[in-house]
């Protein structure tokens, strides 16, 4: 395999990567909504899921409020450019991956919803501790 092959299979990877930690923070408030509501699934009331899904939306939003690109989204446009493509060549991971997290809109629109999204996940959140702290009496 060429370099540039190489480059192209490690952005697909980022790619990847990057669909997975939205697919985290989109379900995992899905998943602490539920248990809240109705108790399931159990995992999503676990301290530590609990911890990583804050700091991750929290990372997502601080970037946003002060301009920064996403690490991984920067990672993939160099790892494109390296292995040598351009907008209209694509591979099918990228294509697709692409079509469904990069939506077209002004940045503030990107910066409100991220904003409005970590204040819903941390309501959440606070609810369950809340909730679990009664339960142990404490």
């Amino acid at each position: 395999m060429t370099a540039e092959t190489w480059y192209q299979l490690l952005a697909d990877g980022i790619l990847v990567v990057h669909f997975s930690v939205v697919l985290f923070v989109g379900l995992g408030l899905i998943a602490g909504i539920l248990f809240l509501s109705i108790g399931w699934p159990a995992w999503a009331g676990n301290h530590l899921f609990i911890l990583v899904h804050i700091v991750v939306v929290a990372i997502v939003v601080i970037q946003s409020w002060i301009g920064v690109l996403c690490p991984l989204t920067t990672i993939e446009g160099d790892l494109r450019r390296l292995a040598g493509q351009s907008p209209y060549d694509q591979s099918f991971v990228q294509y697709w991956l692409q079509r469904l997290l990069y939506y077209q809109a002004e940045p503030w629109v990107f910066t409100a919803f991220y904003t409005a999204f970590a204040v819903i996940a941390l309501l959440v959140w606070t609810a369950i501790l809340r909730r679990r702290s009664q339960a142990l009496g404490r």
